[in-house]
């Protein structure tokens, strides 16, 4: 039997690929879907009366059910039911969050008797907020769930070959989509005149997502057809035989709890900022108008886009994760700083600009290490625990840090004689301060940075193989 077949699907390098793009894509319109409201805050406070606590607490509703334990569910889900199944649903669970953000932002929600009785309870947040936020929380599952249904996906089919380069190519196409939202979302407002349309079309992407995912799952299908009948599925790989108690061989390892911290410290001091990046551009170069501001933090995700797959390659073929975390970590604290105390003073594009590329290229070097190091540490049977374990420690920062940047904005603005005299004026622009918020994501930086040499003094000591070449050479 184990004749019968002796290439594999995934022996063929258009196959690999071709899987890679489908599932890449559905992410791809996640991440668009992610940030489509990140450059419209400005836009969202004078249409919808959303301060910036508020934007705040409706970026943190998407990772509330997560941190309340449902990505520790999906782990089990994942590794109990599989690629296909959980692929699927967290699919479905994005389409359908995403549609009812899309209502809650629509003229059909405006003044109708929903609206109406939402507002009546917790006026401190307006109903729109409150239904956005809502079907922002069941995207959130969707979309973390399936974040590492695809890490699972690509270890599956990328095992012994470019499985860094291929997750290199997965998250660059990813932030691909950050560039191409931060260009589309102020244009789409801007012509429709209403934050609904950016917000619509990014949902029926989510639908052409789901669809990219039932094909990858056709593929997946037949590929373990082919491993079966090669009696090449190894334990690993045969999801039915996944126990809840093996969940016990994560919590107690110690290398596995070193890269949860470093991951929930980096990415807090990433995507939150990305919700205000724009923003912050905004109000520290001397109030330039919301698109302008969108046009220049575009540029962040495009460094990482660019490197990359490049990164994954050399990691793949050299190794050095480890040290690429360690200089991620540096970049990332020098870029907050240079917006915390250097944009403010000098009010450059050009710094603005460069320290943006930058940022991104931070943002290349830790995912691109950190993610392929994951089954070094980790039995593949439980892989997608793993992931989704991680992925809940990431979340509990990702929810908690948008509002206490949010809070913290609001509150050291609070007697700013230029914000006070912008609200008091009706004034469509806010000039905020975001110095402390500025230096609170660079501690997180100087915290992830130390965590990261902690890693690497570990993986010396206990040969965990993360300076190591991922391809196996025979």
């Amino acid at each position: 039997m184990a004749e019968k077949v002796r290439k594999l699907m995934n022996d063929y390098p258009g196959m690999r690929w071709a899987a890679l793009i489908l599932i890449a894509l559905m992410m791809l319109f996640g991440y668009m879907f992610v940030d489509v409201m990140s450059p419209l805050q400005q836009l969202v406070e004078a249409e919808r009366g959303w301060t910036p606590d508020v934007f705040g607490k409706y970026a943190s509703a998407e990772y509330l059910l997560n941190v309340c334990g449902f990505l520790i569910l999906a782990g089990i889900i994942l590794d109990k039911m599989g690629i296909r199944f959980t692929g699927t649903l967290s699919a479905s669970m994005m389409f359908a969050g995403a549609a009812i953000k899309f209502y809650a932002v629509s003229d059909w929600f405006a003044g109708s008797g929903l609206e109406s009785w939402l507002n009546t309870w917790w006026p401190a947040m307006p109903g729109s907020a409150k239904l956005a936020a809502l079907g922002f929380m069941i995207f959130g599952c969707g979309c973390e769930m399936a974040g590492t249904t695809v890490s699972k996906a690509i270890a599956k089919w990328f095992k012994g070959k470019e499985m860094a380069m291929a997750m290199g190519v997965e998250m660059a196409i990813a932030r691909i989509g950050v560039f191409a939202i931060f260009s589309i979302s102020p244009l789409l407002a801007s012509k429709m005149g209403s934050i609904q349309g950016p917000v619509g079309f990014c949902t029926v992407l989510l639908l052409i997502g789901l669809i990219n995912f039932l094909v990858f799952s056709v593929m997946d299908k037949k590929f373990d057809n082919q491993l079966k009948e090669a009696g090449r599925l190894e334990k690993g790989e045969n999801e039915e035989e996944f126990k809840v108690g093996d969940l016990k061989k994560i919590f107690t390892s110690k290398s596995f709890w070193v890269v949860a911290i470093l991951c929930v410290l980096y990415y807090s001091a990433i995507f939150p900022f990305q919700r205000y990046g724009a923003n912050m551009l905004q109000c520290n170069l001397d109030g330039i108008s919301a698109k302008a501001a969108s046009d220049i933090f575009r540029w962040f995700p495009v460094g990482a886009a660019v490197i990359t797959p490049f990164l994954g390659r050399y990691l793949d073929t050299k190794g050095k994760g480890a040290t690429m975390l360690i200089f991620g970590a540096l970049l990332l604290v020098v870029c907050h700083l240079v917006f915390a105390f250097v944009l403010p003073v000098t009010h450059s594009k050009i710094i603005a600009y460069s320290t943006i590329v930058v940022l991104g290229v931070s943002f290349s070097l830790v995912p691109a290490a950190l993610w392929p190091s994951v089954p070094k540490i980790i039995d593949e049977k439980i892989l997608g625990s793993a992931y989704n374990l991680i992925f809940w420690v990431q979340n509990i920062g990702l929810c908690l840090v948008p509002m206490l940047i949010g809070s913290v904005l609001s509150s050291s603005n609070a007697n700013n004689p230029a914000v006070v005299a912008a609200k008091a004026s009706g004034a469509d622009f806010i000039p905020y301060n975001y110095t402390v918020p500025l230096i609170i994501f660079a501690c997180f930086g100087v915290a992830a940075f130390i965590i990261a040499l902690y890693l690497k003094a570990i993986d010396k000591k206990m040969g965990l193989n993360l300076e190591k070449p991922n391809i196996v050479k025979e």
